[in-house]
């Protein structure tokens, strides 16, 4: 590398200091966690691979997927040389975070090392594409698993069709789905989740989407295994990868909550969070009966996005409704509470405004805290509102401040505006405290600009 490269790293070594001092006392917890931090500020993240895989699998575990890039150039300037492993874990930890452009950097890093990534990586590279919406990266993909010979697996299919459906292109769907065929594999329910969501996706929606989307439903019933094998799936379970979130699914980040889903409405999962973005309560009804004629009853999903529909439609008594039937027999998750809260406050009328402050004020009750990214959404949600007292907004900032939990940029940016568009006295302490928080995160983040999801 050049000095003005090195040089680079080095600043960015020390930029992220508190965080590297973390991760490396996770890595190299024998070093004692009483060690003080400035002794770390004279440490690397890692001393040797082992140590550095157990970095990069902590920062993934932490969802700071932005520095495994620093980790990994922090490690090429050790002199620690990478192996297999090490690139299994940046490539998974980059695709979790939906850092396409990461994660082709240590792929074309890996090639260059002599390693040649393999059809798993290759899985995860394809569905990394799909999360960041790049369905052409995902089609370069498979061209180049060709060229190496790589054989294509029953996930790496799947992985494909995902990708694809994740822009909507349904005549490549369809072409994965006739390579399939062609291959001997039987079509899995995440091939029909795959269709549904092309159709979703696909634009302009027509008049026919819904009634596709029904027809996937029931064919789905029918469905056989897809070619399965052992090494595959321990792969996956190894890199605590689950098939939810590798062929993209809504349901991916609440598989892992207990009692949050049943995996065997997957299918059901997808329709009717279909119908929550297209904003068809019709369609959601009629899976609703489809899904109580199945013998399955409503898991916290299936509820919460059909809250979703019905208030994106405007219609809160069926929310509130579903809500309450759902609340009788088990508890609700805060995610329901969020939800219900958030969806009402849509236009912003003075009784959405009134159920969103009783519904929060009821999570409340139950001591279900606001965590950073519900805190955001609410507070974005309540700071649209151009009438009446901005009192539900002033609850949910009052909420958060009180944990010391800080809300994202724009959430703060549409709070503070509120608030000067309402007759405030310049020396409010309510005022002064918004701006300050706000002249803290434009110091911190602003202006900056994700460019990461392009490959």
């Amino acid at each position: 590398m050049g000095l003005l490269n090195n040089s680079l790293q080095l600043q960015g070594r020390l930029r992220h200091a508190a965080v590297a001092a973390a991760a490396a006392e996770a890595a190299v917890g024998r070093r004692g966690v009483a060690t003080a931090t400035d002794e770390y500020l004279r440490r690397n993240y890692a001393n040797n691979i082992s140590e550095y895989n157990t970095v990069f699998g902590a920062l993934t575990a932490q969802r700071r997927h932005y520095l495994l890039r620093d980790a990994y150039d922090d490690m090429i300037l050790d002199g620690v040389q990478p192996v297999r492993d090490t690139f299994h874990n940046l490539i998974v930890g980059s695709m979790k975070g939906s850092r396409l452009q990461d994660a082709f950097y240590f792929r074309d890093q890996m090639k260059e090392m002599g390693l040649q990534p393999d059809v798993n990586l290759y899985n995860f590279l394809i569905s990394a594409c799909g999360k960041c919406k790049n369905s052409d990266a995902a089609i370069m993909l498979l061209e180049e698993m060709r060229a190496h010979g790589i054989k294509l697996k029953g996930e790496t299919y799947i992985c494909l069709l995902n990708s694809l459906a994740a822009t909507g292109r349904t005549d490549q769907v369809y072409a994965i789905i006739r390579d399939m065929t062609a291959a001997g594999l039987g079509l899995n329910k995440f091939c029909y989740a795959g269709l549904i969501t092309a159709f979703k996706n696909k634009e302009p929606t027509s008049e026919d989407t819904m009634t596709k989307i029904l027809e996937f439903v029931q064919q789905s019933k029918g469905w056989k295994n897809v070619e399965r094998i052992s090494k595959d799936s321990s792969e996956n379970i190894m890199m605590n990868v689950s098939e939810e979130e590798l062929y993209n699914l809504p349901t991916a980040e609440y598989v892992h909550r207990r009692a949050f889903i049943f995996k065997q409405m997957t299918i059901y999962h997808v329709a009717i969070h279909a119908c929550a973005d297209l904003k068809n309560k019709e369609t959601l009804e009629v899976l609703l009966d489809m899904l109580t004629k199945d013998n399955y009853t409503y898991d916290a999903f299936i509820v919460m996005q059909a809250m979703r529909c019905y208030l994106r439609c405007g219609d809160i008594d069926s929310a509130v409704k579903i809500f309450e039937e759902y609340a009788s027999s088990k508890s609700p998750p805060a995610e329901l509470y969020v939800t219900l809260a958030e969806g009402a406050m849509i236009g912003h009328t003075p009784r959405g405004m009134q159920l969103a402050q009783e519904t929060i004020e009821k999570m409340t009750s139950r001591n279900f805290f606001l965590n950073p990214r519900m805190g955001t959404d609410l507070l974005l949600a309540a700071s649209g509102e151009k009438t009446g007292g901005y009192t539900t907004a002033n609850y949910v900032w009052d909420l958060m401040q009180n944990r010391k939990i800080a809300p994202s940029l724009p959430a703060v940016e549409a709070y503070y505006k509120g608030l000067k568009e309402r007759e405030i006295p310049s020396d409010d302490p309510r005022l002064l405290n918004v701006s300050r928080v706000l002249d803290n995160l434009n110091i911190r983040f602003g202006p900056r600009r994700n460019t990461n999801a392009q490959a």
